[in-house]
């Protein structure tokens, strides 16, 4: 049985502002360091990183893609996924919890109108984290005044339990789909702690109650498309997690095998899928900052492909470099307390969300259409 958690209004310093690349990666990087100590006895006693997730928040990284037009610093999608990767490989639920939040800011930026963008990036400036979610089925929602009142709950989410916001996706008559941002310091919002998976243990994921709560007309915007860049940028991040849990493993393994001895060419061929797996990412990345910049059908096409691919290949990756860390370490890595054998429940249970066949299905349309195309561009000679 999940337990019900209110918002706390714990004391969080105002977050630190991220002036330049180069700063973002070095922050991630300290903070993964001090990630990665805790993260098998978290993972083990299921304790959930609040501190951890404000540090983040303070350390000003959860900010580093708002808008230039809203104060942010706006990192290239490259550098998003790598730093969500860097966080993931010290913890792969704080990573996935990293994840949600960008991938709902990416929709805030393309859908939600201006005032709306600009009230709640001021408050991702100063710290506040986001989380989406979609609204189960049975809801009850009725007009009220110029919003709504939104009864029912909302389908578990990874990052929901420590949210200052959740970005509810739902369907008004006669079917419009919308985006209602709820801030969790409501009375009305309730949140229950209903997660037991067995990866990605502190990830956050949890189940939301409304009950009756007033949603102001004006916190509401347009839902994200299928192939929009939300959906390319939720997938790329993805991609960062699974490719930072491989990483994970990855160490794990090496330093497990101490002196055993390991055929060069099993490493090798793990190595070489890591390494391809990031050369996927950042290629991807380069994709959706062209379709940001210039968001035309075709770039948005390319960029959604790109991303497909690179979640699908990094998924991949995690499971067979968390499996390689007990085929060639052997007994040295079975140890209960190594616990060792968190980075295949992680990449498990984070791949169960990966929506694989439908990928692969829109993947092949993409590139039918696409090689079409190419030969109709082709003059025919007789």
């Amino acid at each position: 049985m999940g337990t019900i958690s209110q918002f706390q209004d714990r004391i969080r310093p105002p977050a630190r502002r991220i002036e330049n690349e180069e700063e973002a990666i070095s922050t991630a990087r300290n903070l993964a360091d001090t990630f990665r100590h805790q993260a098998s006895e978290r993972d083990i006693n299921r304790i959930l990183p609040f501190p951890e997730l404000d540090a983040l928040s303070v350390s000003g990284l959860t900010a580093i893609s708002v808008p230039p037009e809203h104060e942010g610093l706006d990192v290239p999608n490259a550098l998003l996924a790598e730093i969500v990767a860097i966080i993931a490989e010290a913890d792969a639920s704080i990573g996935e919890t990293l994840e949600n939040h960008f991938s709902v800011l990416e929709t805030l930026r393309t859908q939600a109108a201006e005032d709306l963008k600009a009230s709640l990036f001021a408050r991702v400036l100063l710290g506040d984290r986001f989380a989406g979610a979609t609204v189960a089925e049975g809801t009850e929602l009725s007009r009220e005044g110029p919003g709504y009142r939104l009864s029912g709950r909302m389908r578990q989410a990874p990052g929901i339990l420590y949210a200052d916001w959740i970005a509810a996706a739902l369907t008004l008559p006669p079917g419009r789909q919308v985006t209602f941002y709820l801030s969790r310091n409501s009375e009305e919002v309730q949140v229950v702690d209903d997660w037991d998976g067995f990866g990605q243990r502190t990830n956050g994921s949890a189940t939301t109650i409304a009950g009756a709560v007033h949603v102001d007309a004006r916190s509401i915007a347009p839902a994200t498309s299928a192939g929009s860049t939300g959906v390319s940028l939720g997938l790329l991040l993805k991609a960062g997690v699974a490719l930072g849990i491989a990483r994970a493993a990855w160490a794990d393994l090496i330093a497990a095998m101490g002196d055993r001895s390991v055929s060069s060419s099993r490493l090798g061929e793990h190595a070489v899928g890591i390494e391809v797996t990031a050369a996927a990412v950042e290629r991807a990345g380069r994709k959706l900052d062209i379709a940001q910049v210039n968001p035309v059908e075709a770039a948005m096409a390319d960029a959604y492909f790109s991303a497909s691919a690179a979640a699908i290949t990094a998924g991949e990756t995690a499971l067979s470099a968390a499996t390689a860390l007990f085929e060639l370490a052997g007994e040295a890595s079975t140890g209960i307390g190594l616990n060792l054998d968190r980075h295949w429940r992680n990449a498990r249970i984070h791949a169960l969300s990966l929506p694989r066949d439908r990928l692969l299905h829109r993947a092949g349309d993409h590139t039918s259409k696409r090689n079409l195309n190419d030969i109709s561009g082709v003059p025919q000679t007789l």
